[in-house]
């Protein structure tokens, strides 16, 4: 088994573009380490650095103590899933899952002894003679984790292996993934844009931006403590609510105030704003849509609003309000007896407000 260590590692195609810049991660012998961001962030094309499919332009990447920029993919001790399983048609699954074990001409007795011990792991053993044609699109998935578990790779690397499955089976297959990698005590790399696999899945999240790293942390830490604008209305559903203002203080009070609202902000985080000179200054402030509360739990931090548009969701219900032509989210309980057009008062969760520099978009109080 093995880790990984990225020194300085870019990707620089022939037309000059970037799309992976100054890439600097260790990730630890076992590790189940998730790749996060938008469509085009860099985290597929690092991934297959990995793998040696695609070409390192600068820096330098080790498997283990081993650098390996110009070691072959197929003696990199790696196994790659793919977004769509790329099986073989023509083969059986025990044929799919041994391809790899043939071509090494490794012993027939143990290639059916990991094929079948992979299988079982799976629950594929009842489908070992069937071809993929003949299974649904979970299962051909589950082929694919075999193939690479047959192998006894020092990393497994997943590359969106669960966008082409519908949601019930999307969350079922993350579990299994999840409970394979428990029992595999193997280092895992997995990418996916779909931040709730990435906060269910991972040990770490590293999340990127034009194929830079934004945040490397747990996925409490990035939910709780996001670095930067970015990474805090890129984790969530809903969406962290931002409102631009500055911070006054009047008395021994302090407020972020604009042109439509005036918000009370705790004397704690309203201290260390001034304390690092930002009282007057613009800065945006943060908070998520499930740290809003109606009249159940009263702060000094209210707001009034018309509700635009309700979402109702079984156990909860989105309020979208109106707030001076500032639209604001809040994630209420299904028992809030609220109307589309009427006027409420909800009350924002002091301790939970985040507050970002309008120029750099750094979150100031970390």
């Amino acid at each position: 088994m093995a880790g990984l260590k990225f020194e300085n590692i870019y990707k620089i195609y022939d037309n000059k573009f970037t799309a992976v810049k100054d890439f600097n991660l260790e990730i630890k012998d076992e590790e189940f380490v998730v790749f996060v961001g938008p469509s085009g962030c860099g985290k597929s094309t690092t991934l297959r650095m990995v793998a040696g499919l695609e070409e390192i332009s600068k820096g330098k990447l080790y498997i283990g103590d081993k650098l390996v920029n110009d070691v072959e993919p197929k003696d990199r001790d790696i196994a790659m899933v793919f977004q769509n399983y790329a099986l073989y048609p023509q083969m059986t699954v025990r044929e799919n899952m041994s391809y790899a074990l043939r071509i090494a001409k490794v012993p027939k007795p143990e290639i059916d002894k990991k094929v079948m011990a992979a299988a079982e792991v799976l629950g594929l053993v009842q489908y070992l003679e069937r071809k993929p044609a003949a299974l649904s699109g979970g299962q051909r998935q589950r082929v694919a984790l075999g193939r690479a578990i047959v192998r006894d790779p020092k990393v497994f690397l997943m590359d969106e292996p669960l966008s082409n499955l519908d949601a019930k089976l999307r969350v079922q297959t993350r579990a299994e993934i999840t409970k394979l990698h428990e029992q595999l005590d193997t280092t895992f790399i997995y990418v996916t844009h779909d931040q709730t696999e990435a906060m269910t899945m991972a040990d770490r999240i590293v999340i990127m931006q034009d194929g830079e790293i934004k945040q490397v942390d747990s996925p409490i830490n990035v939910y709780t403590k996001p670095e930067n604008l970015f990474v805090a209305t890129f984790i969530g559903s809903p969406q962290m609510n931002l409102i631009n203002g500055k911070v006054i203080k009047e008395e021994d009070n302090y407020y972020l105030v604009n042109e439509f609202t005036k918000i009370h902000i705790s004397k704690k985080k309203g201290y260390e704003l001034e304390s690092k000179g930002y009282i007057k200054k613009d800065l945006v402030l943060g908070i998520r849509p499930e740290h809003i509360y109606s009249s159940y739990r009263k702060t000094d931090s209210e707001i009034t609003g018309l509700v635009d548009f309700i979402e109702l969701l079984g156990a909860q219900q989105y309020a979208y309000l109106n707030v001076g032509g500032q639209e604001i989210n809040a994630v209420l309980s299904m028992d809030e007896n609220i109307a589309k057009h009427s006027e409420i008062t909800l009350y924002m969760d002091e301790e939970k407000m985040h507050f970002f520099d309008k120029d750099s978009q750094k979150n100031i109080l970390l």
